[in-house]
């Protein structure tokens, strides 16, 4: 076995969101999940079969999206995974809908930050092990960064 780390690019404005799932109809039923989320969102799911074919089937209401999510999961391929990019939403907003999707088994990462997946792959196959998700801590939030992390939520509206 060796173990590979793939550098995951996630363009600025838009997030994405990796996690495992296990049938054919993942990409349609993630679609549904997200399309009706919010009128506003734009994304794009792509999902990598682990048999018969071995396809990466995608689908998205931008088009650009689509591409991207379709090239990240060719670039992993990793079989039953799914690679979802969000623009003019965050996953926040989809990911509770996303985790009771049927099909999906686990949600391994959702993030904007800079991204690496760590990659076993073998003679029949890849899988992912993990992530690094944006850097190291540097320390421990002082008052003030809890002020201004209030101050974010507020500005951003997802606290009064």
């Amino acid at each position: 076995m060796e173990l590979k780390i793939v550098k995951i690019d996630i363009p600025e404005g838009t997030n994405v969101i990796i996690g495992q799932a296990h049938f054919i109809k993942t990409v349609e039923d993630l679609y549904e999940i997200l399309v009706s989320s919010s009128p506003s969102l734009k994304f794009g799911i792509a999902f990598s079969e682990a048999s018969g074919p071995c396809l990466v089937r995608c689908e998205g209401n931008d088009e650009d999206l689509v591409r991207l999510a379709s090239e990240t999961s060719l670039l992993l391929s990793c079989g039953h995974t799914f690679v979802i990019y969000l623009k003019d939403g965050y996953p926040i907003n989809v990911l509770n809908a996303v985790k009771t999707c049927q099909e999906v088994c686990h949600v391994i990462c959702a993030t904007a930050n800079p991204l690496k997946v760590i990659i076993a792959e073998e003679e029949d196959g890849r899988g992912i092990i993990g992530v690094i998700d944006g850097s190291r801590p540097k320390g421990i939030e002082k008052e003030e960064d809890k002020k201004a992390r209030k101050e974010l939520l507020r500005r951003i509206r997802y606290k009064l």
